[in-house]
């Protein structure tokens, strides 16, 4: 069951980590109207897969602490990688059609054109998508996530005083084996817990302006705009440290990427985590 986590975790955090990757254009846009269509597109498809991977990984946790002895069984390698597919498919397929049907910009034809200028890249929420999609792809989604993390919470207290209750000697092996699980998923629901909790403070800013801005005519300053914005992408830069600081076989993975040692010959027979 350690080995299944382990790899679970793997193709989770592998899928995370591209969706990370994401960059904002500053300055004149020079590339059209279709390419600023298609780039708002990216960068919205990159931040709402972040948050569909993180329900996935909250899901994986609940299972490996609240439901251990059938976690085995429930989330193999096929379901994992099912999971992390369906984070991007339903990630672009939102992003997509949120864009491309225009519907987020019904009504603001007038105010977009008052501020449009050559060389400018933007992109408005009107009234019903603001709050549609700070629901969707914020909101909702941080409820679920912060709903299983208190119930994975709760279970691991209930482990720990029951491990604390058991008595002596007798089966201490087994009871050891059972403190080393139960350790390991503690300590993984705590790390996921700290990226869930940095993901929500970077971007609450961002998503509580967007909801509330359309009702105030977008009277909130550009640069404060700016700075919730880039609060949200700061989150992308988190995350890899968090992981290099909880995760050993993490810190061990990059340092083989930065020493190029990586493109060194049977580099992939390299043991970067201890079955123990």
């Amino acid at each position: 069951t350690s080995s299944l986590l382990f790899i679970s975790s793997q193709a989770f955090l592998k899928s995370l980590s591209p969706s990370d990757v994401d960059i904002l254009m500053e300055g004149c846009w020079y590339f059209g109207d279709s390419f600023c269509s298609l780039h708002s597109t990216f960068d919205i498809f990159l931040s709402n897969v972040s948050i569909f991977h993180l329900i996935s990984i909250a899901v994986d946790r609940y299972q490996a602490v609240c439901n251990p002895l059938r976690y085995h069984d429930t989330v193999t390698i096929a379901v994992a990688w099912l999971m992390v597919a369906l984070s991007w498919a339903a990630a672009a397929s939102y992003s997509c059609g949120l864009l491309y049907s225009k519907g987020s910009v019904t009504s603001l034809d007038g105010y977009i054109t008052s501020i449009n200028c050559l060389g400018s890249c933007i992109h408005l929420f009107n009234v019903l998508w603001s709050t549609l999609n700070t629901l969707i792809v914020f909101f909702l989604p941080c409820s679920i996530i912060v709903g299983l993390y208190a119930k994975i919470f709760l279970v691991a207290r209930q482990h720990i005083r029951q491990l604390g209750g058991t008595s002596q000697q007798p089966r201490f092996k087994q009871r050891n084996g059972k403190r080393k699980t139960h350790s390991s998923e503690r300590k993984a629901a705590k790390t996921l817990g700290i990226v869930v909790g940095a993901f929500i403070l970077c971007w609450m800013p961002f998503f509580v302006t967007s909801i509330i801005d359309p009702y105030i005519d977008f009277v909130t300053p550009p640069v404060l705009y700016e700075v919730f914005f880039w609060l949200g992408y700061f989150n992308s830069t988190l995350n890899p440290i968090i992981y290099g600081l909880f995760y050993p076989w993490f810190q061990s993975s990059l340092k083989l990427i930065i020493s190029l040692k990586i493109f060194a010959a049977h580099s992939s027979n390299t043991k970067v985590f201890s079955e123990s």
